[in-house]
């Protein structure tokens, strides 16, 4: 019996492992997305910084915190099998959920999803515990309901402060400095960063260190005792420091105020949120051993009183704890997936937005603007330009790729303000998460530095709504998913355990191929755009052109096909083919402005010229849409097929098509246009055919012959292919056109 308990421990273990994983590239936007945002230094030694901070922060953790033994439930109440039952539901549930949002690229609380596991694991065995007692017991007797509301409670807290610190302290800070602050930090530099630094360091003491195991009572209780000489002497100290520094050795200031956030905050991050990865299975591990321990104990009724004691961690453990971590940040493409979430909805400049609009963001865009404008008539109009001035972004080139998405100055009072804000928290026994506080604080200085302007301030807000509500969601999924696994586990035993432990390396697997494969489509688009120059854009408009029509044409016949054989299963896959082909399409259009810039000054024509050909690519992949979406539909809600007549003119239509696209796409594929008569002849051939049908048709519906249902999608699919034919044929005359501009434009160059 032990030996399955042995197993289920090294399982926990393994999941520990894997949840180290996929926390750290979750809580990696917590401290790297300041140093990324604004590039205080190469990746490189961003890395290096924030590895060391991790790997301090590991091994002075102060162990085993109470929120996996005991901060949630009373083991006292529970059973030895009930505890392992909780942990391994636990452990299970947060692979799968911090995979599952790293894989969405959005970052998450790693302390709100463990507690929220626990919680609703703990439920479910309380549940199973007191219906199957014969003593009247309440769930209030096992759960720590408190901590629950105490979290809940820290979100919109920390949400609320957050937000409203970080704009205010940016907005004085970029009133004080502007956005040209290199001039007034050789004056000013010297106090801010040593405000800045001492911030810092009094978040080092009281957050990031308070529980390490090098602090004794004694050494805590002298600093909360010396704590105002301390920061005074901080202060006046790094002051001097930075001013010599900046004079002698024309150092950056804001570049060490953001290195040394940087190093706080990951240290802090190892130190204390080390527990959400390796907690519960260290609590489990103890578990076992005390098991052990008392000899010919039944695990069946063994209560697990030994949970309420403190036990410190092994350093041995902290220590491959951070190994892990560290190895984690320099290697996984998923945390750079989520800090690049947070550093989009931040960045100062409009560019592609991953987030859409919504009615809630466009209303408070609307009062926003509103209220500026109400405020605005009782300021004097010195003072309005005076800090209009202040605010005015630097010029640059808003489509180079090696600009950062904000400057030092903002960063560096995004992790001042972070840093402040989470070690006054801690002081005050106040439940703010290092998550929430980090990337609400990003988003309050955003704002303040009109980074939200007209242009992007809609898709913004709906960024960070979206982000704050999978907040929210990960609480009650994390509850929910976790109370469900350890039911499956109370009636299951330990082939629920097996079954569990194989889905749940399953999904991770599967996620992992999903954003391998989204990571590898972007890479290409950027290489795409990054390579693009003027002299491409003929031959990337004709295999832009080309690669669109032989899909066209071959989505269009395999539509039929489907259509014909009633097959949902090809129509959902031509359907997210044509969803992808749509999608790409946006993208390029999208990036339309990048390529134009990228052109010279007299390629005006040539810009024209691959507009035009996005514009006829999107409205022919419109109509093969308005094709293929009510052909899916009709066949989705088990409509009566076609008749025979109809699907065999259907058929002669496609086989027409396929040869007009195929014509076509040679033409463009040679650059040689001397056959457009006859492909004009061969377009008057097939809308003369398409006549023909539609006048069948007509003739179907007057005898009756057909059902009103099928006659509206059978015109549908003509009137679409009409479409098709037009635009394909205008697409390929408007690349004629570019290929007679282009050819004339090298004659008068030689």
């Amino acid at each position: 019996m032990e030996n399955i308990y042995l197993v289920f421990v090294i399982v926990l273990f393994l999941l520990a492992i894997s949840d180290l994983v996929v926390g750290v590239s979750n809580d990696a936007v917590n401290f790297l997305n300041s140093a990324i945002g604004s590039k205080a230094a190469s990746f490189k030694v961003v890395m290096f910084v924030a590895a060391l901070g991790v790997l301090i922060g590991a091994a002075f953790s102060g162990g085993m915190m109470e929120i996996a033994r005991s901060g949630i439930f009373h083991p006292d109440k529970f059973y030895f099998t009930d505890i392992m039952m909780i942990f391994l539901a636990v452990m299970i549930t947060d692979v799968i959920l911090l995979d599952t949002f790293n894989t969405l690229g959005l970052p998450t609380s790693t302390t709100v999803s463990i507690v929220f596991e626990l919680l609703g694991a703990s439920v479910a065995i309380t549940i199973m515990k007191i219906s199957n007692s014969s003593d009247p017991q309440q769930i209030n007797e096992y759960i720590n309901s408190g901590k629950a509301l105490a979290i809940i409670s820290g979100i919109l807290l920390s949400v609320v402060i957050a937000f409203s610190v970080g704009a205010l302290v940016q907005y004085f800070t970029r009133a004080l400095f502007s956005f040209n602050y290199n001039k007034r930090l050789r004056y000013f530099g010297g106090i801010y960063g040593g405000l800045a630094l001492t911030a810092i360091v009094y978040f080092m003491v009281i957050k990031g260190a308070k529980d390490a195991v090098f602090m004794s009572k004694d050494m805590l209780e002298w600093i909360k005792g010396h704590t105002a000489i301390i920061l005074s002497g901080s202060f006046v100290a790094f002051s001097f420091l930075l001013y010599f520094f900046n004079l002698v050795f024309r150092v950056n200031i804001l570049k060490i105020i953001v290195l040394v956030g940087t190093f706080a905050l990951a240290m802090a991050f190892a130190g204390n949120d080390l527990v959400n990865f390796i907690g519960v299975p260290l609590a489990g591990y103890e578990s076992f051993k005390t098991l052990l321990a008392t000899p010919g104990a039944d695990p069946e009724f063994f209560q697990m009183s030994s949970l309420k004691n403190a036990i410190q961690t092994p350093p041995l453990f902290l220590l491959l704890a951070g190994a892990i971590m560290v190895l984690t940040l320099y290697t996984s493409r998923k945390a750079r997936s989520v800090i690049k979430t947070s550093v989009d909805l931040s960045r100062q400049d409009v560019g592609e937005e991953r987030f859409g609009s919504s009615q809630l963001s466009r209303s408070i865009v609307r009062l926003a603007l509103n209220l500026s404008d109400s405020l605005g008539k009782f300021l004097p109009n010195k003072i309005k330009h005076t800090f209009a001035r202040q605010f005015e972004p630097l010029t640059h080139d808003k489509y180079d790729k090696n600009l950062p998405a904000f400057d030092l100055l903002r960063a560096s009072v995004n992790l001042v303000v972070a840093s402040a804000l989470i070690a006054m928290g801690t002081s005050l026994k106040l439940p703010l998460s290092t998550t929430y506080v980090t990337f609400m604080v990003a988003m309050g200085t955003s704002l303040s530095d009109g980074a939200w302007d007209r242009e992007s301030a809609v898709y913004r807000i709906t960024g960070v709504f979206s982000v704050i509500g999978g907040w929210f969601f990960t609480a009650f999924s994390a509850f929910m998913v976790s109370f469900l696994i350890a039911l499956l586990f109370f009636y299951g035993g330990y082939y629920a355990v097996g079954v569990m432990i194989l889905i749940a390396v399953i999904l991770v697997i599967r996620t992992h191929k999903i954003h391998l494969r989204n990571e590898h489509t972007k890479e290409n688009a950027a290489r795409e755009l990054d390579e693009f120059n003027a002299e491409d854009i003929l031959t990337s408009c004709s295999r832009t052109v080309t690669d669109l029509l032989n899909q066209t044409q071959l989505e269009y016949k395999r539509t039929i096909t489907a259509m014909s054989e009633e097959s949902i299963k090809s129509l959902k896959k031509i359907k997210k083919s044509i969803e992808k082909l749509t999608q790409n399409a946006k993208d390029k259009k999208n990036n339309v402005t990048i390529v134009i810039n990228k052109l010279k000054d007299d390629s005006i024509e040539s810009g024209h010229f691959y507009v035009q050909a996005l514009d006829y690519a999107r409205e022919i992949l419109h109509s093969l849409n308005f094709i293929v979406v009510p052909i899916f539909n009709h066949v989705d809600n088990n409509h009566k097929p076609l008749g025979t007549a109809q699907i065999s003119e259907l058929k002669n239509l496609s086989q027409h098509i396929g040869n007009f696209f195929a014509h076509i796409s040679t033409d463009i594929t040679e650059n040689n246009f001397k056959s457009q008569d006859e492909i004009a002849a061969d377009q008057l051939k097939i809308l003369a055919l398409i006549d023909l049908f539609r006048k069948n048709e007509v003739k179907r519906i007057k005898k009756d012959a057909t059902s009103t249902r099928n006659s509206l999608l059978f015109m549908n699919v003509l009137q679409e292919t009409k479409n098709l034919l037009l635009f394909s044929f205008n697409l390929y005359k408007a690349q004629r056109d570019f290929l007679t501009y282009h050819e004339s434009k090298k004659t008068k160059e030689k």
